[in-house]
């Protein structure tokens, strides 16, 4: 009798083996789904960088944005009768990257004393009973100390939380303190203050509250990393975006002045037209990374500016502008330098600079980006070329990403792929922006992509709009990437982050004020596709009647780690469909309960401030059969997941 028990066992695994082969099972990338970060739409500054002082070192300028200056964001107050003068010095700053400073003279304290004022970025948002790090530097030019108040204050001056502290020294030197408040505000102003008569310079004025993502120190909002992190990207590409190769070459972004102390760090122009702290620079990217457990997916300049400097854009381009020849040696080696910052070991010198910010351990580091959306000319070819060859032959164990233009055809799409061919890139960056139709009707558009070639990664794209409908036809179109997963290597949508009221580009991913997180429609989407991931792909699993129906996206996908088979099903059309699961091709036998997940609405419904949770995917149980119907409602996608019989 065991004997044919484990016959019957064996012939069962075996046609359960003949089954799957007959479906052809495909493998496909594990690290489909990810994110894409780029500071536009104030992403960094205001957004997701949890610093709540705008212009804190006093670097801001009318190159930034008209109108703006040193003192933008910042009141001169003196309420209680005191006076004195507030003047922006550059003579002796504490670090010659960020060279402006203010000069405080109090020649008069009255009751409260002078000082400045900082409203934030359209204010400053504080929990009662939340902590909140103040930091700053400080240089006596008096020759005694000087008692400073620092308080956080709501619009009508009502005191919310306050410290105070004597200075020091006649030196630069770093004084921190911690804010509790008392209670809370949307839109509470910061207050610094000298409480006697004398004179003292101040810059980088900091206030960060102390719950920021994983507590991090000079780190994220929690609320914005923590709804990023809820998407659990595979990878994350960053810091752009059209952000990376700047607006002319003195705008390029250049990852070294975005590491160290942040007094350090080179502030600069904003090609979307304000302002970069950097901040948020590449440790805190590296960290996020890794807190996320993504990859991260650093993108480099490849050694030219952006096409549209200047403003060409207006007039077809092209402003891009290159990198002298004699320049490329050491830009390469700035290349090879970062490689070495996140993978090298303490002992190495970019190595070393990473222990010293806290993180001995290596960030494991697997690909590198190399231009953005480029115009092909002979000069962007040519330091690709460069770029690309030095780090194949130096570094092998990373994988450059190339890119092939702005758009998913036309002259730099051809050129680019070009010359990806000529070079052998492992992997293209393809990039589209298109209507919601465009989605439907290109379902089909890497089903014949040469498989020898270049893998593709889909950088950037989204439909036009951030409704039910907009997001349902990237659903049908990420069915179609599922599908084409040996060949689509990764996929992001993008922009991610805009900040209400301050939006560079529409639509977004998600949307946010001080207090409030807006996922958008899309952002639910790719949710649901980025945590339902598989790595095994089974085709002619679902099926509908009209195999010709271009509102239905159909996906079956296995994880391989936990066992789980994974359906998707996406209808942007204005009827239900009646899909038929054929499960018995890969050994499911019998009825078993699986979780489902279901996003569904009206096509032109979008969350808003004020019901940011109109449209969210909504979780129940359902019982299925190894052959089962399910009736998919209009405008909606569902998600099956279907755990192994233990």
């Amino acid at each position: 009798m065991k004997k044919v028990i484990r016959i019957s066992v064996i012939i069962s695994l075996l046609i359960g083996c003949i089954n799957v082969n007959a479906q052809q099972a495909k493998k496909i990338s594990d690290n489909l789904f990810g994110v894409f970060f780029e500071d536009i739409s104030y992403s960094a500054d205001g957004g997701l960088y949890a610093e709540l002082l705008q212009n804190r070192s006093f670097e801001y300028t009318a190159n930034d944005k008209r109108g703006w200056n040193p003192l933008t964001a910042w009141e001169y107050t003196n309420n209680g009768f005191g006076y004195g003068t507030v003047s922006v010095e550059t003579a002796l700053p504490v670090s010659i990257n960020n060279r402006h400073y203010i000069e405080l003279n109090v020649e008069e304290e009255g009751r409260e004393g002078v000082g400045l004022m900082n409203i934030g970025y359209d204010g400053i948002a504080v929990k009662a009973g939340d902590k909140y790090d103040f930091s700053c530097f400080i240089r006596q030019i008096s020759n005694k100390s000087i008692p400073i108040k620092v308080f956080l204050q709501s619009k009508k001056g009502e005191i919310l939380g306050e410290s105070t502290f004597n200075t020091r020294s006649d030196k630069w030197e770093k004084y921190t303190a911690v804010i509790t408040a008392t209670q809370g505000s949307d839109s509470a102003q910061f207050v610094i203050l000298a409480k006697e008569k004398g004179r003292l310079a101040l810059d980088v004025i900091s206030l960060f509250p102390q719950n920021t993502f994983k507590n991090r120190v000079n780190g994220l909002r929690a609320d914005l990393a923590t709804s990023i992190a809820n998407l659990h990207p595979k990878f994350m590409r960053f810091p752009g975006g059209c952000l990376v190769h700047g607006d002319g070459l003195g705008n390029m972004y250049r990852w070294k002045n975005t590491i160290g102390p942040i007094e350090d760090r080179v502030e600069q122009r904003n090609i979307w037209n304000y302002h970069q702290t950097a901040g948020l620079g590449y440790f805190e990217y590296f960290q996020f990374c890794e807190d996320m457990g993504a990859q991260p997916l650093p993108i480099l300049p490849a050694a030219v500016s952006c096409q549209n400097s200047g403003g060409t854009w207006r007039i077809g381009g092209t402003g891009q502008r290159a990198l002298p020849m004699d320049e490329m040696p050491a830009y390469i080696q700035d290349v090879f330098d970062l490689i070495e910052y996140a993978n090298g070991s303490p002992s190495t010198v970019w190595g070393a600079k990473r222990a010293a910010a806290g993180h001995p351990e290596t960030f494991n580091l697997k690909y590198i980006g190399v231009g953005n959306e480029d115009k092909m000319t002979p000069e962007f070819k040519e330091r690709f070329k460069m770029i690309y060859e030095a780090v194949k032959k130096t570094h092998p164990e990373v994988t450059v990403v190339g890119t092939v233009g702005p758009a998913p055809s036309g002259e730099d799409y051809d050129k680019g792929w070009e010359l990806a061919n000529q070079l052998s890139v492992p992997i293209v960056d393809e990039h589209y922006y298109e209507k919601p139709n465009w989605f439907l009707t290109n379902t089909h558009r890497y089903d014949n992509y040469d498989r020898s070639r270049s893998k593709v990664y889909i950088g950037e794209y989204a439909s036009q709009g951030n409704t039910l409908f907009n997001a349902l036809c990237e659903a049908v179109y990420m069915t179609s990437i599922e599908r084409n997963g040996d060949v689509v290597q990764m996929a992001s949508y993008a922009p991610l982050l805009a900040r209400v009221g301050n939006t560079s580009w529409t639509p977004d991913l998600i949307f946010f004020t001080n207090s409030k997180v807006v996922p958008s429609a899309n952002y639910y989407v790719q949710q649901l596709f980025s945590s339902n991931q598989g790595d095994v792909y089974y085709p002619n699993v679902l099926s509908i009647s009209d195999r010709q129906d271009s509102t239905v996206g159909l996906s079956c996908v296995k994880d391989s780690k936990t066992g789980d088979l994974i359906l998707k099903i996406a209808n942007v059309g204005a009827t239900s469909k009646m899909v038929k699961a054929d499960l018995k091709k890969l050994g499911i036998s019998k009825s078993t309960i699986a979780q489902k997940q279901l996003l569904v609405g009206q096509p032109k419904e979008q969350n808003t401030l004020t019901d940011a949770q109109r449209l969210i995917p909504t979780y129940s149980e359902m019982s299925i059969s190894s052959d089962f119907m399910y009736e998919t409602p209009a405008y909606s996608l569902t998600v099956i997941r279907i755990k192994p019989k233990k």
